[in-house]
Formats: C-alpha cells, structure tokens, sequence
C-alpha cells in the first residue's frame, strides 16, 4: 500500500509539472482586466456594455443595429477563449477576423442615423431552440457558413441558464469552434485573415425585449506557439476554390473536378468531351448560353466512374434566366435524346425562367429534386427568403445519398430535400411525373454524376465528392 501510495504521488506531482509546462507553452493573454474597457472600443449600435462584478455585461435596447464591443489590436493567428451566460431569449455571437470595410459601407436605421458596418466571421451565441451555437457566420457579408445542420451532435452542447465555455481556432485558413469541449465547426476559407475580436449584443425589433443581457468572463488569447487540436473528423465547409484541406483528404474527400483540365469527364452518350459548349475560364467550369433548348448545343456532360453512396459538394453561379442541373445515378441505358435521365437537383432562376412556375408545388425550383419534390423553403425572423439566389454570386449545393437509400439536398448549408429511394412514397411520385414512363427510374445501384446544358450560361466549381 506504501508502495502504491508512493507512486500514486509521484504521478500526480508529474501531471502537474506536465501542466504547468503545457501552461507556459501556451501562453495565455489576457483579454479583459475585469476592471475596465482598456483595449476595447465599441462599434456599430449604441447597446451599452459595462463592467460589474469582474464581467463585461451587455444590454439590448431597442432602436439600434447589432452592437459590437471590439478588441482594439487585430489579431491573425489565435486561440481563443471565453465563458459568457446570456438570457434565453437573446442572440449574441463573438466577431473574430473581422473589419470595419469602409466608411462608405453603412447600416441604415432611419434616415437621421448612420452605422459604420462591422464584416467578418462570428461564432454563434443561440439559445433559441434552433440551437445553433457554435456555428460560424459571415456577418454582413455571405451569411451562414457554417450551420450547425452541418453537426447536430454537437446542438446539445451549449447549456442555457449556465456559464458557456467557446473556443476558437485560427491557424492559417482553417478555423475551428468548440462549445464547452465539444467540438462544433470547421471552416476553410481566406476571406479575411487578420481582424479585431469583438463581443456583440444582437438588434431588437420589439422593445419588450429591451434590457436583455449577455455577460462575459476569463477573455484570454494566446497567438505564439499555436498548435491545432487533434483532428475531430467534423464536416469539413471548404470555400478556397478547387482546394482540399489536409482534414478532407484524411476523411477520403476527392476532387471530382481538378479545375483545371477536362480529366475525368466525357460528354454523356459521347468518349469525348463537348468543349464546343464546356470551357475552362480562370479555375470554373461553364456551360456556354445557346438558345435555352435542352442538351442542345454539344450536351451534358458525366464523370467517366460511377457512384453508389456518396457526398457530393459544388459551387455554382447562375446568370439571367439559367436553367442547368446536376444529376444522378445516370446510367445512360435510356439511349434518349436531349438531357441523359438522372435524379435532378434543379439549378434554376427561379425568378425570371419560366420552369419554376411549372410541375408541381415548386418542384421544378432552385435545388428540388426535379419535377418530383419541391424544397423546404428558409425564412428568417423578419419573413425574408433566406434561401435566396442573386445572379453572379456563388451558391454551395450538395447531395447526399446514403447506402441505405436515403437522400439529401443543401444549398448553402441548408438541407431542403430528403427522402428515400425506393419507399412507396417515392414511386408515387415517379408514377406522377414526366419519368414515369422509364422502368425502374432512379432506382440503379449506381450511376455517373452529370452536369446539364440547358441552352443558358451556368458556371461551376469546387465540386468534391466522398463516397460513404
């Protein structure tokens, strides 16, 4: 028992030595002194932030944009920490690599008052039953980046009426967040690389809502011997052109596309490939306007291998009245004129091409399985369409197919189609649409993956796969 005693001792005088080495390695800055505001300055709204009780405390009012109490000195390469609480029924978030971009650039409230506009990546602070926490942002500029749709797992991890433990990561262009040890989200992407650290209090639209707060606490960085955590095997958002990440290619993602050549890709029905209609321009892949007919101009185009299970992920920019698709399980046994018959993700405007209007309750529309179901449609607080498309701007699109048949539709980071191949419900909706009349359609164990030619300029990029 001495014996054992003795060793139990040393171990733990070992741990701690450990420790406090690791302690000095890391080398921990303080943030806040619990005293004051030195170092910070506020930007955007006017919501107060003040100091009680060694926490900085932030209040709602109403009247004002979405207020940010900011780090004065930028910062590039970091770990981040902080514990906050914050009542149930507000939103709050940490900015991190973020900017003021311009003067020029302003949130208008009314017309006697003007707000400098604060851009960048947020960690989200959510305690609605959305439960988002955890999830990375772009405020004021490309929005959600990283859901937590991405990692429901993870939604538990954030406690409501408690003290919160985040933790970021920012080491090159990977940034990754933790909420109270569990490991939340992990983005790749080089929009901003250094920029202030700022604590936000959210915007009302009821004043009844006035007085809400959100308190902060232990606010420490450390930017100097920066080693990432181990890997977490989360869904990697990568939104660098045409690149893969160490941790993707860990996890067996691979590029489909190389962005460069035509390697692994033929015109469908052809052993070549149409670039009379296909062209490479500056890392895109596009589909040449024609006349708006269908697979008349040069045709698809399919992967020369075929897929059972996978993951598929890619970029796609739309022009004025764009009509394309992405298609799967395409086994080119019809032998039929025009487009080659697949699953389709619809890649439409909505707006001004005269398919949306259509099918059959919207399922004909951006990112439906085509003429067979319509997609969820995403509003936010206000009523506004979340899910919307501009013309020129790049949209992220991804299926998913399950070995055991299920399916999944997202279009920038959220999911709007999901059902099952071979249920009743889906043959009922085959027998109901312009497939019906093809035996056993979408039901191969395998096919090739195609992009459409519509006869209207279609750009892609970014497209990825990993089989499951």
């Amino acid at each position: 028992m001495k014996y054992l005693s003795k060793l139990s001792s040393i171990i733990l005088i070992l741990c701690a030595m450990h420790l406090t080495v690791l302690a000095q390695k890391e080398n921990w800055k303080n943030l806040f002194n619990g005293k004051d505001l030195k170092g910070w300055k506020e930007l955007n709204g006017k919501a107060p932030f003040t100091i009680e009780n060694g926490e900085i405390v932030g209040r709602t009012v109403p009247d004002q944009p979405n207020s940010f109490l900011a780090t004065e000195k930028l910062y590039g390469d970091f770990i981040f920490e902080v514990e906050f609480k914050v009542d149930t029924h507000m939103n709050s978030g940490v900015q991190f690599r973020s900017e003021i971009k311009d003067d020029k650039d302003s949130c208008y409230v009314t017309d006697k008052k003007t707000f400098q506009r604060v851009h960048g990546y947020q960690m989200e602070i959510d305690p609605s039953t959305r439960a988002w926490s955890g999830g990375v942002y772009d405020e004021a500029r490309r929005g959600w980046l990283y859901p937590m749709e991405y990692n429901p797992a993870a939604k538990t991890a954030f406690k409501n009426n408690a003290w919160n433990h985040y933790r970021i990561e920012c080491i090159g262009n990977s940034i990754r967040t933790w909420v109270n040890g569990i490991a939340c989200a992990h983005v790749i992407d080089d929009k901003t690389p250094v920029g202030f650290i700022a604590l936000q209090v959210h915007e009302i639209t009821n004043p009844k809502d006035a007085g809400q707060e959100v308190r902060w606490r232990n606010i420490k960085i450390q930017t100097e011997n920066l080693k990432s955590s181990p890997a977490d095997n989360l869904f990697v958002v990568n939104i660098i052109p045409n690149s893969l990440s160490d941790e993707e290619k860990k996890q067996g993602v691979k590029l489909l596309w190389d962005g460069k050549t035509t390697n692994g890709w033929r015109g469908a029905y052809k052993n070549y490939f149409p670039d009379n209609t296909w062209y490479i321009k500056d890392g895109t892949l596009n589909v040449k306007g024609s006349n708006g007919a269908e697979a008349s101009n040069g045709g698809d185009i399919v992967t020369n291998a075929e897929y059972h299970a996978f993951d598929l992920q890619f970029e796609f920019q739309i022009s004025d009245t764009a009509n394309s698709g992405v298609k799967y399980f395409v086994t080119e046994k019809e032998n039929n004129e025009g487009s080659a018959i697949g699953l389709e993700y619809q890649i439409l405007d909505d707006d001004k091409h005269p398919d949306a209007k259509l099918g059959t309750g919207e399922n004909r529309t951006m990112a439906s399985l085509y003429d067979l179901i319509p997609p969820l449609r995403v509003y936010g607080s206000h009523k506004e369409r979340r899910d919307k498309f501009p013309i020129g701007e790049w949209n992220r699109g991804r299926i998913v197919v399950y070995p055991d048949g299920r399916v999944e539709h997202w279009i920038n980071g959220w999911k709007v189609i999901e059902y099952k191949r071979g249920t009743q419900y889906f043959y009922a909706l085959v027998a109901r649409s312009k497939y019906a009349k093809w035996p056993n359609f979408g039901m191969a164990d395998k096919g090739h993956i195609l992009l459409q030619e519509h006869g209207t300029h279609v750009a892609y990029r970014s497209i990825k796969i990993k089989e499951l």
